[in-house]
């Protein structure tokens, strides 16, 4: 497997382990733990842990970089620490009046890591190629991009959509003279660090972009380690990285010379219910809707039946929030969408209400011939997420509603997420997300509103939202469409989902290395923590 020589972190740090683990004593062990800790204070390169090796590449245009930092390229705009819209090689911009026409501005003195000038040639070419390639990107509002000047680009927009900032967000910008089939494993950028060596299955590793803009980072070299989490934790026990991303079950363990950080996250699992009523099949033949979870009764009694803050301490370690809509915490969620949950008492009553009783004394309710049962899959291969599924499942069984929980593969799930819940994971730092999760124009689109949620008041809010000039003023309309007063897609609402736990991310991190506090991070995808990378540095 390891072909390289054996200077190579990824082969130090695997025999080292193998060392602690087999030979060496506690003393032996602290002794090479100060000593690393001491040399990482001296050093100017950093070894890290951190995450999933990418293996889609490093190509803006096909969607690397769209949940956090790309690291190699730079975006238009950018979020801060707050989650507030700022330049990035933007300068400014203006939006007209109807929303179709956005001018960006651009910096006259950023280059890419080759010393080629980055000009609104870039963009217009990042853009065009992005709107060809088909990828996870979703581009499609984009009517047309061009060049007014060097530094001066003009999107054109089919609709008006004031998402389309998270979009200048969210893609990093390509060089036209060094963009081709093997840009996604040799990416050439204008960000703060630029690719010097990719072994594929063990490590990246990457140095300081001398050419760029921004601030300048404390570190000239960064080793990225593919490990996955149980080896990553291994490795940081060895003394062998200077940050490494953990689980819950380990998180709480002391390490000599490293302590843990807690970044909050939009990184989220919840259970979607089909809306609609069985009988309907899609073009394909795969069967849409649920005669039991059609039932707005059913779906607001688990959402007030479920103890979310249960499910985050004996699933998660205590390491996660309790989730009550796909956005908690970000500048669109509406607080007023929490319910009171692990509250039994009132979700049997909500079911009686509605005719559901257990007439027969099987321990299931039943409303004329229907009894109160459904299967919930899960994806197969994660056990978090199994856990999840098992304990809704155990949770809601004093209610009368029996749930039959079902781990399956991605592909098994798209065959029948219509018409059975599904327990999926989203988290984004684009409200779009809401949009194509709860728009009755999505609905059976992808794996978006795979129940076929639909309320017209919904739609109209969230219509109104997407042609507002400015995110600003879509804020009002994405916090109605989640509950207005009277209606809405919350759990007060309509609750076509029931959300359960946002995941917190954990890393340990060498004493004495210092990288602020992350803001909080979407889904799991990418390298998030890396968003801030330019201020670490070694405490003095």
């Amino acid at each position: 497997m390891f072909k390289k020589s054996l200077k190579q972190p990824i082969v130090w740090a695997l025999i080292l382990i193998m060392l602690l683990v087999t030979g060496c004593g506690a003393a032996k062990k602290e002794q090479l733990m100060n000593a690393s800790a001491d040399t990482s204070k001296k050093k100017n390169e950093l070894i890290l842990a951190i995450g999933y090796e990418p293996e889609e590449g490093l190509d803006p245009t096909t969607g690397w970089g769209r949940y956090g930092s790309p690291l190699f390229q730079s975006t238009i705009l950018k979020r801060d620490k707050d989650l507030k819209i700022v330049n990035d090689l933007a300068t400014g911009y203006e939006v007209s009046q109807d929303g179709l026409i956005w001018t960006i501005h651009l910096r006259n003195d950023v280059k890419f890591s080759d010393g080629h000038p980055l000009t609104a040639e870039d963009v217009v070419y990042t853009y065009e190629t992005a709107a060809k390639s088909g990828s996870v990107l979703d581009v499609t509002v984009m009517k047309s991009v061009e060049a007014l000047d060097d530094y001066t680009v003009k999107f054109t927009l089919n609709h008006p959509q004031s998402t389309f900032v998270s979009i200048l967000v969210s893609t990093g910008i390509v060089p036209k003279h060094a963009h081709g089939a093997d840009y996604s494993k040799n990416p050439i950028g204008s960000g703060p660090f630029k690719l010097v060596q990719w072994d594929v299955g063990q490590q990246m590793i990457v140095e300081a972009n001398p050419e760029y803009y921004g601030p300048k980072s404390a570190f000239k070299k960064l080793t990225f380690l593919f490990l996955q989490e149980d080896a990553a934790y291994a490795a940081a026990k060895a003394g062998e990285v200077d940050m490494a991303f953990v689980l819950p079950n380990v998180a709480k363990q002391q390490i000599p010379g490293m302590h843990l950080v807690i970044a909050n996250s939009v990184d989220n699992r919840g259970i979607l219910f089909p809306f609609v009523k069985a009988g309907d099949k899609t073009k394909d033949g795969i069967p849409i809707g649920n005669d039991v979870t059609a039932d707005i009764a059913i779906r607001k009694a688990i959402n007030i039946a479920i103890d979310r803050k249960k499910l985050v301490d004996g699933i998660f370690e205590g390491f996660g929030t309790p989730a009550y809509s796909v956005a908690d915490g970000m500048p669109w969620y509406n607080p007023e969408t929490v319910v009171q949950d692990g509250d039994l008492k009132q979700a049997k009553q909500i079911l009686s209400d509605a005719g559901w009783e257990d007439i027969n004394g099987d321990g299931i309710r039943e409303k004329g011939s229907l009894k109160a049962q459904f299967t919930l899959i899960y994806q197969a291969d994660d056990a978090s997420r199994q856990s999840l599924a098992i304990a809704v499942s155990d949770m809601i069984r004093p209610l009368g509603i029996h749930v039959k929980v079902e781990g399956k593969s991605w592909d098994d799930i798209a065959k029948m997420m219509h018409s059975n819940a599904v327990l999926f994971g989203w988290g984004s730092y684009d409200p779009l997300e809401m949009y194509n999760l709860y728009s009755s124009k999505t609905a059976g689109l992808g794996w978006y509103n795979t129940g076929f949620y639909s309320n017209p008041v919904v739609d109209e809010y969230m219509e109104k939202a997407l042609q507002a000039t400015s995110e600003e003023e879509a804020l009002g309309y994405w916090k109605k469409a989640q509950w207005d007063g009277t209606t809405g897609f919350s759990a007060k609402g309509d609750a076509p989902w029931a959300w359960l736990v946002n995941r917190q991310h954990l890393y340990l991190v060498r004493d004495g290395l210092e990288i602020g506090q992350p803001k909080i991070q979407p889904h799991g995808h990418g390298w998030p923590i890396t968003d801030n990378i330019v201020e670490w540095h070694w405490k003095n």
